[in-house]
């Protein structure tokens, strides 16, 4: 199998019917790992999937196979690409690079001028950022948002969190700004063309 077995696409409306087994995968992955992840619903799933807030990744089968969104915080000017999952039948293929790929270009599409940023335990994920053109920052570089911070509070993590008064956790804090910081990766094309 190779990424040219799947479709990586912006999620949307048809797209609703997933939201419940991404969300199970996300529960399930987190619990496996023994890491942090602030817990979403199917619900909330469903509307960046509406909103085109997400993209979507399936193999050629039909089966879905990865998922991520993007939520904008600070009134629009900080960007996360959140909840990225791979169905654990498709990992270690380069779907998860190909999925941050697409959901950092929407961003910067749906968001321009915006700050992104993202936190995150797994070195993979350091690693694909990185290669987007992300760099580690502290936490005082990150939104202020209350908002996003209270999403923080479903994760195993969150008493360190506070312990450290949101100085610091076991997350990576990385983030692009486009006013400094370069894209390093070549955006992907729409499927089919």
């Amino acid at each position: 199998m190779t990424l040219d077995d799947f479709v990586v696409s912006v999620a949307t409306e048809e797209h609703v019917p997933f939201a419940q087994a991404i969300c199970d995968e996300m529960a399930e992955s987190a619990k496996a790992r023994g890491t942090g992840i602030a817990k979403r619903t199917a619900e909330y799933v469903s509307g960046k999937m509406r909103e085109g807030k997400a993209v979507i990744a399936f193999h050629k089968d039909g089966t879905w196979a990865g998922f991520s969104y993007i939520e904008s915080w600070g009134h629009g000017d900080y960007v996360a690409n959140s909840g990225l999952i791979i169905n654990p039948n498709f990992r270690k293929m380069g779907l998860a690079r190909a999925i941050k790929t697409k959901t950092f270009f929407l961003s910067l599409k749906k968001f321009p001028g915006a700050k992104l940023f993202g936190l995150t335990t797994g070195l993979a994920v350091m690693k694909i950022n990185n290669d987007l053109g992300y760099r580690p920052v502290t936490y005082s570089e990150l939104t202020d948002d209350e908002q996003f911070w209270k999403g923080c509070e479903s994760c195993v993590n969150y008493p360190i969190l506070q312990s450290k008064n949101r100085k610091n956790c076991l997350c990576t804090a990385m983030i692009f700004d486009p006013k400094y910081d370069q894209v390093k990766a070549v955006e992907p094309g729409e499927p089919g063309k």
